[in-house]
């Protein structure tokens, strides 16, 4: 079941509860976030099990959640092609139920996760939860590259470059491994095996990322997260804003920050699985306020599920009236990230000819 990320993982401000909750939980939690640590740190020093014979290229990050994986994914894509690359995507499904090795072609969320879905519109999508049977899936079918958009952890695939994502604003968060903080595994043991770095928008704990991979002689780069449309369709009607994805907050920031009037805002655990009565109370606050409901492009991809299907289901009722806010991660130096994933290229080249 899909669980909201702790707002204690993140700070210290707010009312006297949450401030003591930021002092007490990590400390109470200490014990587990040990040893959740230790085996990490383990499987990440695990030699690879598979290397393809394409270049790997992986989007990942040091902290459990979001921090815009999918839309950089997307973005390399993007540039991958410029360059005359015909790459595929490699995602575990979060979500779906997928079981083996997937080409996503007419599936839904309940089936390959919501990522798959807005990752297939772009490229050719594999979901497996083993990453080298996706690599040698997607092997079989033709491109020339594979992005992987998570994975940074799982030692199974080779990595010919692990481009590590981060939110300028929440950075690493208490800097602590789950569950008392939102690290993966000790920052210890993960810097060794990130080869560059992408900090996305503006933030004082993204500066400071920013100083740690360059005092490592590591890549460091900068993108921010904008509309992929024409914002001004959000002013039209005051606004009801919801997302189950890792940090909610997030994107109600980035619907005020391009004109909406909330109303309201209503967010749940990431990769939420929204039910009837989820669906038909938003609807009915939407008509009792005379407001247009908005949702992240994951959610509203989600919003089909396999028992919802039925036309005069609530959750049906939701997508239909409803409506997505696009994004698009652009990079603030474009030539740069070409640069890095040609160099990425020619590297593994050399490797695949050796």
């Amino acid at each position: 079941m899909p669980l909201e990320t702790p707002s204690w993982w993140y700070g210290k401000r707010g009312s006297f509860a949450k401030v003591a909750l930021a002092k007490v939980m990590p400390a109470l939690l200490s014990p587990v976030a040990s040893l959740y640590g230790r085996s990490a740190a383990s499987r990440l020093a695990q030699d690879p099990e598979y290397r393809s014979g394409l270049p790997v290229i992986c989007i990942g990050n040091f902290t459990s959640g979001g921090g815009g994986k999918t839309p950089t994914a997307i973005a390399l894509a993007g540039l991958l092609k410029a360059i005359g690359k015909t790459p595929a995507f490699l995602t575990r499904g979060y979500g779906g139920s997928a079981k083996d090795v997937v080409q996503v072609a007419g599936h839904d969320a309940s089936e390959v996760g919501d990522e798959a879905l807005l990752l297939a519109e772009i490229a050719p999508t594999f979901v497996s939860a083993d990453r080298v049977a996706g690599a040698k899936a997607i092997e079989q079918m033709g491109a020339d590259v594979i992005v992987m958009d998570d994975g940074f952890q799982n030692p199974g695939l080779a990595k010919d470059l692990s481009l590590i994502v981060a939110d300028a604003a929440s950075g690493l968060g208490n800097g602590k491994v789950i569950p008392s903080g939102p690290l993966r595994a000790p920052l210890a043991a993960q810097m060794p095996h990130a080869d560059a770095l992408l900090v996305i928008g503006e933030g004082k704990k993204g500066d400071a990322l920013i100083k740690r991979f360059e005092a490592a002689g590591k890549p460091a780069l900068r993108a921010k997260i904008k509309p992929n449309c024409d914002p001004r369709w959000l002013t039209v009607l005051p606004t009801i804003g919801f997302a189950g994805i890792a940090r909610p907050s997030k994107f109600f920031s980035t619907l005020k920050s391009n004109g909406a009037r909330l109303v309201s805002s209503h967010g749940f655990g990431d990769h939420h699985r929204f039910t009837e009565k989820e669906a038909r109370r938003l609807l009915d606050e939407a008509e009792s306020k005379k407001a247009m409901l908005v949702t992240t492009e994951k959610d509203w991809a989600r919003l089909t599920e396999d028992d919802d299907d039925e036309e005069d289901s609530a959750v049906a009722e939701l997508k239909k009236r409803s409506r997505p806010f696009p994004i698009v991660v652009t990079f603030d130096d474009q030539d740069a990230v070409k640069t890095l994933l040609e160099g990425t290229l020619e590297k593994a080249s050399a490797k695949s000819i050796g």
